[in-house]
């Protein structure tokens, strides 16, 4: 019997899980430490994995959950690009929506990883580069229509071809981006973190041997799926049916629609997108491989967290979207402010979900980060500056906890931008940064708080894009919770105010100040359920008003105090009305 034949002991089968997974988190901190951009190194950007020789999904770091299951479908491409042309030393990337990547700044960065001369696995970085060209600073407007706008694409090429430097390459890069001190560091942060990768992993080969480390992988894979497909077995078998929308696609204020239909057969699960719209003028188009990502992320969100995060995960979910739909667009549409799309997927999906399990379902959540975007160039030394602040604010309630205030959404793990870094580097001040009263969900639960943000320009002019959502179709609540507050946002010039649209490109001057206000997370079950000494409590907290307290959760509360009979009097008579 060959060691990859030989069963592993259970032991040893749980001290390699971990290393693995110990693996893709060095390499996260290794990003971390080692990037150029606030982007990356600040708000956190990024994605690390492990991969192994057919390209499979192994484990994932606490990264942004969003870019890796997309990682399949970019795997796919590199081998249709190289097959069996890869070789030691070799470093392959590359950013093409339309050939395995998602949108222009995340640039993927593949390293394949040989023992002599058997290929054993890759490590794969992927991070979203400030600025990768096109019309605009930071490559991310919501308003380009087609791909071609929105700056360098690069198919599946070889910036290191058996350990060479490919100088051409670096330097069509650098000439296309309006920061390529910053660009260039970030792609020699992802090199060195894909090096630490292959390091580790050959250690684990030198340790195991090849053929053991071989079989111990398909096994991880199938125990993914295994745990998998025990959990859909114990889903009702059936079919279950979710709208969301997004406001609009920065020309038509409509509506925009997402449709889901998740069916539930035996231990399998299909997730099915016909009747969302059609593809859009805007870029908030979604390659079909991040809408997969997005559905992937939703479910897994509803299993066990002992389910390994693999691709064992991936064979037991079929998705399907209409091809020339919003969610699997017909070449060369834009992609660029895509991210959005992908968070009112996974919104949409859980919609469904929550249907299935309820005691596991979260309420929408701010409706994924809101971007705010000012590029520019320094009035005295003509420098560029592109601050791209990812603003992330608040999960929606669950069954049995509140929704926290400005956190990360789910899909993400990523970090609001320190105001001291920012201020530090880009000229702007921070003149608010403050959880936003009352816009959490009421209800038996309530939802989180989103944030509020607020800069003013110090700079002579910017492009600034604003790139948000959940204006008009505010975060949902699930159960009888209410749906959180929509988000807004209000450019001050000269003395006046303007409430702008939710997506929005447009020159501002020196002095402009730019207000976003973030939608919190929607409630769960009855708001009259809900303990009044907990609504007090955050009334004292400033969280919530006394007015959202008696209109959003029946309670009343007179100069910091509960008054009780009042409250118990009001939710009577609302329950009588109900």
């Amino acid at each position: 019997m060959t060691e990859a034949a030989k069963p592993i002991d259970p032991i040893t089968f749980a001290v390699l899980k971990s290393a693995f997974e110990s693996i893709v988190d060095d390499m996260a901190y290794t990003v971390m430490r080692t990037a150029r951009s606030p982007i990356v190194r600040d708000v956190l950007d990024y994605s690390t994995t492990m991969c192994d020789a057919e390209g499979r999904i192994l484990a994932q770091a606490k990264t942004v959950a969003l870019h890796l299951g997309a990682v399949p479908d970019a795997m796919a491409a590199l081998q249709r690009h190289y097959g069996d042309d890869l070789h030691p030393g070799d470093v392959i990337v590359f950013n093409d929506p339309y050939d395995g990547g998602m949108h222009l700044p995340d640039i993927f960065m593949f390293k394949p990883i040989f023992a002599g001369a058997r290929h054993v696995g890759y490590a794969v970085v992927i991070c979203h580069h400030c600025d990768v060209g096109g019309r605009v600073p930071g490559s991310n407007a919501s308003d380009s229509t087609e791909i071609f706008q929105e700056g360098l694409r690069i198919p599946p090429l070889k910036l290191f071809d058996r350990g060479v430097r490919n100088k051409t390459l670096f330097d069509i890069i650098a000439k296309n981006v309006r920061l390529p001190d910053l660009v260039i560091g970030d792609l020699e942060s992802q090199l060195a973190t894909c090096m630490l990768g292959e390091r580790e992993l050959l250690r684990l080969v030198a340790k195991y041997g090849a053929d053991m480390l071989e079989g111990f992988l398909a096994e991880f894979l199938d125990y993914g799926e295994r745990l998998t497909r025990s959990a859909f077995a114990a889903w009702p078998d059936g079919t279950y049916r979710f709208t969301d929308y997004i406001d609009g696609d920065g020309f038509d204020e409509a509506p925009i629609p997402i449709k889901v239909a998740v069916t539930v057969a035996g231990d399998g699960i299909s997730v099915d997108f016909a009747g969302s719209a059609p593809q859009v003028r805007g870029a908030i188009n979604s390659t079909f491989s991040f809408v997969k990502s997005a559905t992937y992320l939703a479910v897994r969100c509803m299993l066990d967290a002992d389910v390994p995060n693999n691709a064992g995960v991936y064979r037991c979910i079929g998705v399907s979207a209409p091809k020339g739909s919003l969610l699997n667009p017909h070449f060369p549409a834009p992609v660029a402010a895509r991210a959005l799309t992908g968070y009112r997927v996974a919104d949409t999906v859980l919609g469904a979900l929550a249907q299935i399990a309820p005691d596991r379902a979260v309420a929408a959540g701010e409706g994924g980060n809101s971007v705010v975007c000012l590029g520019g160039y320094d009035s005295e030394t003509r420098e560029p500056f592109i601050v791209v602040d990812m603003i992330n604010g608040a999960l929606g309630a669950r069954a049995e906890k509140d929704g926290i205030d400005a956190i990360t959404n789910p899909t993400q793990n990523m970090s609001n931008m320190p105001v001291e870094i920012m201020e530090a580097t880009y000229p702007l001040r921070i003149e608010e940064y403050a959880l936003r009263e009352d816009s959490c969900g009421a209800g038996r639960m309530r939802g989180g708080l989103g944030i509020v943000r607020q800069y003013r320009l110090l700079a002579a002019e910017a492009v600034m894009q604003l790139r948000t959502d959940r204006h008009a179709n505010p975060p949902y609540g699930l159960f009888g919770g209410g749906p959180a507050a929509s988000s807004r946002n209000i450019l001050s010039e000269n003395g006046a105010s303007e409430v702008l649209a939710s997506k929005v490109t447009r020159t501002v001057r020196a002095g402009a100040v730019i207000r976003h206000e973030q939608a919190g997370g929607g409630g769960y079950g009855d708001p009259l359920q809900r303990d009044p000494a907990r609504v007090l409590e955050d009334v004292i907290d400033g969280k919530v008003s006394p007015d959202y307290a008696r209109s959003g959760f029946g309670v009343v509360v007179r100069d910091g105090r509960l008054d009780l009979p009042a409250t118990q009097a009001l939710r009577a008579s609302r329950a009588k009305a109900a």
